[in-house]
């Protein structure tokens, strides 16, 4: 079998809206997700033994790396394991709410479904095990999603196009420490961005709200300094992805957004223009 790469693509949650912890232990979510074009890179190729090295980040490369546990689901109870070596370039910032992890699963999925006879079709599955939002990154696209991130809706239609241009403060938030401090701070709902402050071909959509800014807030005040800043500089509402820090905001095409970047704080911890994206995880074969 020859090398095979698969493209990772972030995501970010346009809106996210939660609701209260329930028997489970987890907070059920209603959001709308988008694939932005922001790719990790991970390659696969036939070994002696299992490996993974990662480039451009500092991972564990051992079981507790996603792309093992995305291994390991598809090898549960099949007598077909043959090991391989995967090779990660990460190009999506890590701990920023934008599933870069979650979406190097999906890849991982791919490829090595691809290896042991498994198509897109019977990954449902195992990608809801993984983790919460790796269903999402495996089919990708803008979609409503639901339950703790693995009900997906049908595919969204996105009138025309626009730029998103994403800042990630130096700093890192811990999603379960966010959604700790949402409760203890009594559950609240956030701020909405609607009308032109939205693009045209996705307003219907909104309003668009992270009922999780409060919580990211009173963990990382500087999140609001970040945020007031950024709208100053770039002359727009900033919107937060999922539990953070991951800062972002819309313009109207790649030119402009490649203007606002040249105003972005020179502390961020990275920061770049992506453009919406149709579908998630996929093999390079595929197009």
């Amino acid at each position: 079998m020859p090398t095979r790469r698969a493209l990772a693509p972030a995501k970010v949650n346009l809106s996210l809206h939660v609701q209260r912890m329930d028997a489970s232990g987890l907070h059920p979510v209603r959001g709308l997700t988008l694939s932005i074009g922001r790719n990790d890179v991970l390659d696969m190729a036939p070994a002696g033994s299992d490996q993974l090295e990662v480039h451009g980040a500092d991972l564990p490369t051992g079981d507790q790396n996603l792309v093992w546990k995305a291994v390991s689901a598809l090898r549960s109870g099949q007598r077909d394991r043959p090991p391989v070596r995967f090779e990660l370039w990460k190009r999506i910032p890590v701990a920023a709410g934008l599933a870069g992890g979650s979406s190097d699963a999906a890849a991982a999925l791919l490829l090595y479904g691809s290896l042991t006879g498994r198509d897109r079709a019977h990954l449902a599955v195992p990608a809801a095990e993984i983790g919460a939002d790796v269903s999402f990154c495996l089919r990708g696209g803008l979609r409503w999603i639901g339950g703790y991130g693995e009900q997906l809706g049908d595919p969204l239609d996105r009138d025309g196009d626009f730029a998103l241009l994403v800042a990630v403060p130096p700093f890192m938030l811990e999603t379960a420490r966010v959604y700790s401090a949402w409760d203890h701070i009594g559950e609240p709902g956030g701020r909405a961005v609607s009308g032109a402050a939205i693009p045209p071909g996705i307003r219907r959509y909104g309003p668009l709200v992270n009922d999780l800014y409060p919580a990211a807030t009173s963990i990382e005040p500087d999140l609001d300094d970040w945020r007031v800043e950024l709208e100053s500089r770039w002359d727009r509402p900033v919107l937060m992805s999922g539990s953070g820090p991951s800062l972002y905001a819309f313009f109207s095409d790649q030119a402009e957004a490649d203007e606002g970047l040249e105003l972005v704080p020179e502390e961020a911890r990275d920061a770049f223009v992506a453009l919406p994206q149709a579908r998630g995880a996929h093999l390079v074969e595929d197009g």
